[in-house]
């Protein structure tokens, strides 16, 4: 049996009125009538019924997260935030995989309308603004840095300069021969041109060469592209003393293939990845990562919504930067 607001007023001898300034938060209310409000409510197992106040509101109650690729481990984490931080709202999270196709993306971020969900969270691979023009007026957040300049606000965080740093920390160790594998040669790959110039920046920095023979391109970023990516450079005679990988899962391969080349990590090759993702912790050797904060891009992204929804939605769009930071493990890690 589902209790109502009138059974906890009765049990707690207060008005309705009450129970539901307590229910909401409201602080003018006397501590001892709130204490037995708060008693009521647990002895009643009371639950908001959250349909019902989002319907008084003109909304469902839900928000719908488009990524790329369910299977990638980092995608699949941060929608575990997304999940977290919208709970926080009473919000339901709906998720669609959009496969990275344009068409698709486009379809998710302008064909659901306002009457199924309240907002959209999209890690969008080959949007585009003009793909944004056709908004019905729902939120929209994007995450990351793929459409600069669109209508719809988005979280993003700095991939030149968290290239950079980690590339810079494996020239601290002495490596002069600096592979990266996972550039690609579309127009999609926004984050590998981004990362891709953060590795560049660190090499002229150190007054490193550009050296093409050691940028292995991936036109996917699952483990099995890392290691067919590094087997390319080893069987071509090139033999770098560290490899920057432009995610986690490129690297689980490129350590793959190390192991079955008989090359050790880090004393022959140093490897880095990108994103911590969980398994990169329990790896052997442990994974040196930058970890982009995900419970923060996810906080930021479902706050942004809950801006839009209660207040103005015709507003300039806002760029929201979150941090991360190096996670420094034994693949860099020299006895």
């Amino acid at each position: 049996m589902r209790h109502r607001l009138k059974d906890v007023a009765e049990r707690a001898g207060v008005s309705v009125k009450t129970v539901s300034n307590v229910v909401n938060g409201y602080v003018h209310v006397r501590p001892n009538t709130r204490a037995r409000v708060e008693e009521a409510l647990a002895e009643l197992n009371y639950r908001p019924n959250l349909s019902a106040r989002h319907l008084r509101k003109g909304r469902t109650g839900v928000i719908a997260l488009a990524v790329p690729e369910l299977d990638i481990p980092y995608v699949a984490e941060l929608a575990r935030h997304v999940v977290t931080a919208a709970a926080a709202y009473g919000w339901t999270v709906l998720i669609d995989q959009a496969g990275g196709r344009r068409e698709q993306e486009r379809v998710v971020a302008c064909g659901i309308t306002d009457l199924l969900i309240d907002g959209l969270v999209v890690s969008p691979s080959a949007l585009t603004a003009e793909d944004l023009a056709g908004l019905d007026g729902t939120p929209v957040v994007l995450l990351g840095e793929r459409v600069e300049h669109g209508p719809a606000d988005r979280v993003v965080i700095d991939n030149v300069a968290a290239a950079r740093e980690i590339t810079d920390h494996l020239i601290k160790l002495g490596r002069r021969r600096i592979a990266a594998i996972g550039p690609q040669r579309t127009d999609e790959g926004t984050s590998a041109r981004l990362r891709l110039a953060g590795y560049a920046d660190a090499l002229r920095a150190a007054g490193l060469d550009y050296d093409e023979t050691l940028v292995a391109p991936a036109s996917a970023w699952h483990r099995a592209d890392g290691a067919a990516a590094m087997r390319s450079l080893l069987t071509s005679g090139v033999r770098p003393d560290a490899v920057f990988c432009f995610n986690d899962t490129l690297a689980l391969g490129a350590l793959r293939a190390l192991h079955e080349a008989g090359l050790r990590v880090p004393g022959d090759v140093a490897v880095v990845g990108f994103d911590d993702i969980e398994d990169g912790r329990f790896s052997i050797p442990t994974l040196s990562t930058v970890a982009p904060d995900k419970e923060r891009i996810a906080h930021l992204a479902v706050e942004l919504l809950a801006i839009r929804l209660d207040g103005d939605r015709a507003a300039p769009a806002r760029a929201l930067s979150a941090p991360y930071r190096l996670e420094l493990r034994e693949s860099t890690r020299t006895p």
